[in-house]
């Protein structure tokens, strides 16, 4: 990337760092998406819609979600130049817009979350240290609905005792509360009575908080200890596990977007397609038609 470019870019971060709240995740993301088009394009800021359409054709063999993250990261940039009157023209017309399928979460049944509960359980109640904490976390997963980064990332007082909603920065730095049932409350509650203290978190490791890659290997380890297969199993299928089963139960659309704290309801609609196939696939092998034959 030549240096009018990453200053362009810097440019382009800090803007979206200040004004749309992106998270460093989110700008790291961008960055590399930029350096990436810059290799191929010598000039990012002065391509044109001919040298934009040249690295369509090589993103040929990329995934479809990915090409629709590299364009959609690229309009926003050159939109960007064109607000800020660094350019005139927009080339980003001659970027790719597949089409995509937005794939089904992955989630898990009622029976098989109670038996990662029920093995969790049995591990806490032998009193070690690891085994309360895990059981905190599974119960603040499912329960509450919380991303990995929300989870991790909770201050070592989020939990107060006769409180029954947790307040949780997400996506974007945006708060809202999210419930969090008098079991969870208990196992917290268990879980800092044996948890080191004089630190900042809930759920610390080191000098830090426990990281996301742990997490996710916690995870997987309780589901194979209910005989679940780990591959399976993370903190955001169990995300997926409270938003549909609550969805299941009766709740409203509108209300688990709040408390999944999607920011457009369409991403919360994926679980309705998710109830529907399962309805489907329930009609399919109990309806008293379903094995009948000429």
């Amino acid at each position: 990337m030549t240096p009018d470019d990453r200053a362009l870019v810097d440019r382009f971060l800090d803007m979206m760092a200040a004004e749309a709240g992106s998270s460093r995740h989110t700008l790291s993301a961008y960055r590399n998406d930029f350096e990436r088009a810059a290799e191929s394009l010598g000039s990012l800021g002065k391509a044109s819609s001919d040298d934009l359409a040249r690295l369509g054709a090589e993103w040929a063999e990329l995934a479809p979600s990915t090409v629709a993250r590299r364009s959609a990261a690229l309009r926003r940039f050159f939109g960007f130049l064109i607000d800020d009157g660094l350019r005139k023209d927009d080339p980003s017309i001659a970027l790719p817009r597949p089409r995509l399928e937005r794939p089904l979460p992955r989630i898990l049944d009622l029976d098989e979350v109670q038996r990662m509960f029920e093995a969790a359980e049995d591990r806490a109640a032998s009193g070690e240290g690891g085994a309360v904490r895990n059981l905190a976390l599974l119960e603040l997963l499912y329960g509450s609905g919380l991303r990995a980064s929300e989870l991790v990332g909770l201050p070592r007082g989020a939990v107060r005792p006769g409180q029954p909603f947790l307040m949780v920065i997400g996506k974007g730095s945006k708060e809202r509360l999210v419930p969090i049932s008098s079991r969870a409350q208990a196992a917290v509650a268990r879980w800092l009575d044996v948890s080191p203290g004089g630190t900042l978190w809930l759920f610390p490791s080191g000098k830090k908080h426990l990281s996301r890659v742990r997490l996710f290997q916690i995870v997987r380890a309780m589901a194979a200890d209910a005989g679940i297969v780990p591959e399976r199993v993370s903190p955001h299928v169990l995300r997926h596990a409270f938003a549909t089963h609550l969805l299941s139960g009766g709740a409203d659309l509108r209300v688990l977007q709040s408390l999944l704290g999607h920011a457009d309801i369409a991403t919360t609609q994926i679980y309705t397609h998710v109830d529907t196939a399962r309805l489907v696939e329930l009609v399919n092998a109990r309806h008293p038609l379903a094995t009948r034959t000429r």
